[in-house]
């Protein structure tokens, strides 16, 4: 018997703290963030990580797990879960998958077949010294001539996941699109029951600028700051996050501050748009249009739905 567990997804800003702190204190659940900043420490406004008195409330997990000029893979995330899940079990708890990160929703539920190497440091140090030199297009083009598939869906830009699939190509002889396809023919992992929460586009673009407006009030500006001194700068995986990377434009005197504010809401609506375009896909998914709702009964029929699911 797969164990069941609960995931709520959907895109940033949407309101899946709230409803799943409620439901974890009904259900007697506990939180596994699947969000790919917030497993990133010193990175709490940025991330819109719940808060300590959140935490208090429900055991939340992968939260504050690595430095932000840490490594951290689907695998990884993928292995961690894989652990947790039955030490929440024992607990007599249900573990709820809650976050934004569609590939670590899917990667837990579904699986993925990852293969299994060690890193190739030299390659990767190579690969990355070629980009530097003649533009990272001339690497992407190498990923393109082996995994056409893989190099369609990955920008020039996104070296680091460029450069992974011409390193799987080259220790296993397969390209990472075949082991995706595998994957793709397992059953499910877990009993998995689906939240999906979406709003009205005008509505979810409010809530994001308003957010965004209040990140700014909290001292988003003063932690980037604080992590720009210790040395974390934009070529990290964790400083292309939302928020980060325009703050540390406006400290190199790309554009001010106020045009930084512009472009944090402009590419979150723009990365709200790709998530729920994500989730969309999987036709599993319980949606739920918030809007049309007060929280309560937001909550009442979710927890309803639940429940005729999973017999708890």
């Amino acid at each position: 018997m797969r164990e069941p567990i609960v995931a709520i997804v959907g895109p940033t800003a949407v309101g899946k703290t709230r409803l799943s702190l409620t439901l974890a204190q009904e259900l007697q659940g506990e939180i596994i963030s699947a969000d790919s900043m917030q497993v990133y420490k010193k990175m709490d406004i940025g991330t819109a990580k719940a808060s300590i008195e959140e935490q208090k409330l429900v055991s939340h997990h992968l939260i504050d797990i690595i430095e932000p000029d840490e490594e951290f893979s689907v695998a990884d995330f993928q292995e961690k879960v894989d652990e947790l899940i039955p030490q929440i079990y024992g607990r007599g708890k249900l573990p709820m998958l809650v976050g934004g990160t569609g590939l670590y929703v899917q990667a837990v539920i579904e699986g993925f077949v990852f293969p299994e190497m060690e890193p190739d440091w030299e390659l990767r140090e190579r690969l990355t010294a070629e980009a530097e030199k003649k533009g990272t297009e001339v690497v992407h083009d190498k990923l393109r001539e082996i995994d056409p598939k893989l190099a369609d869906k990955l920008h020039p830009n996104d070296l680091r996941r460029v450069i992974r699939g011409i390193e799987v190509y080259q220790q296993t002889g397969q390209t990472s699109t075949y082991f995706q396809q595998k994957a793709a023919n397992t059953p499910p992992r877990y009993q998995a029951v689906k939240i999906g929460l979406r709003r009205k586009r005008d509505s979810l673009y409010k809530r994001i600028n308003q957010r965004v407006d209040l990140m700014i009030k909290e001292g988003l500006v003063d932690e980037v700051r604080e992590l720009y001194k210790e040395g974390y700068n934009r070529d990290l995986i964790s400083m292309q996050g939302l928020g980060y990377k325009e703050i540390i434009a406006y400290f190199e005197g790309e554009y001010n501050l106020e045009e930084a504010i512009r472009l944090i809401k402009r590419d979150t609506r723009h990365f709200a748009k790709r998530q729920f375009t994500w989730f969309k896909r999987d036709k599993s998914i319980h949606w739920f249009d918030v809007d049309q709702y007060d929280f309560d009964d937001l909550l009442n029929e979710v927890r309803a739905l639940i429940e005729s699911k999973m017999e708890l």
